[in-house]
């Protein structure tokens, strides 16, 4: 699927797959092309995991779904052959090729399958996105804008994500604002609009509980500080 959507195949780590895009060949269309196989990715994995789970039904075995969390991220880094001389790799660093990393990891965090960049989303008006947080991730002092993409132009331009996104921003508006009562009220309205994004606002009221225990104080930016990777 990367390869489909002109990604360049990094390296696998572990159950990972690191890629990148617009090198070694120029892609214009570099930011839809990696939000699209990153929805397609996570289409197939759905599809596979309704054919395990048949095949687990028929031979009496219990299913365990395969679950990807994707991480997007946009900038400007070093590409090329790194190393030395005895052991060398094409690949990608730099500050923004970390951030990719660490997005990957929120997805668990928040309860959505794709995290992308404040620069990726700049990119991506055809499809239909959320924002997730201002979040301290590790490494980085300062706090960074990240969301969440939910679907394609269909998705988007549908009657319910219309109504939502709106509604979303407000929740996220009120919960810096501290105003926990109606953060709260709005994330379980929000959740009853659309169910697949249940893990991100079961996370939001979490966080409000925490916050009610242990308030952020008057000078809070709104910044949520990660404490994993």
């Amino acid at each position: 699927i990367i390869l489909d959507h002109k990604g360049t195949i990094d390296k696998y780590m572990g159950d990972c797959i690191m890629a990148f895009w617009n090198a070694p060949m120029e892609d214009d269309d570099q930011i839809v092309n990696s939000l699209e196989a990153g929805i397609t990715m996570i289409e197939e994995v759905d599809r596979l995991n309704d054919e395990l789970e048949k095949e687990c039904e028929e031979e009496g075995r219990p299913f365990f779904p395969i679950k990807v969390g994707v991480g997007i991220n946009t900038g400007e880094v070093f590409v090329g052959n790194m190393g030395s001389d005895q052991r060398f790799d094409y690949s990608v660093i730099g500050d923004d090729v970390n951030l990719a990393a660490r997005l990957e990891g929120q997805s668990k965090t928040y309860g959505v399958v794709i995290v992308i960049g404040d620069q990726t989303k700049q990119g991506a008006d055809d499809f239909a996105t959320l924002e997730l947080d201002l979040i301290k991730v590790k490494g980085k002092k300062t706090a960074v804008r990240i969301f969440t993409l939910v679907g394609r132009a269909d998705v988007r331009d549908s009657k319910v994500f219309q109504k939502l996104a709106p509604l979303h921003q407000t929740m996220l508006d009120t919960y810096r604002a501290q105003e926990w009562d109606k953060a709260v009220a709005l994330s379980t309205e929000c959740r009853a609009m659309m169910p697949q994004l249940d893990g991100l606002y079961e996370a939001f009221c979490e966080r409000v509980q925490e916050f009610r225990d242990n308030p952020p104080g008057p000078d809070w930016d709104g910044a949520y500080t990660a404490t994993t990777k």
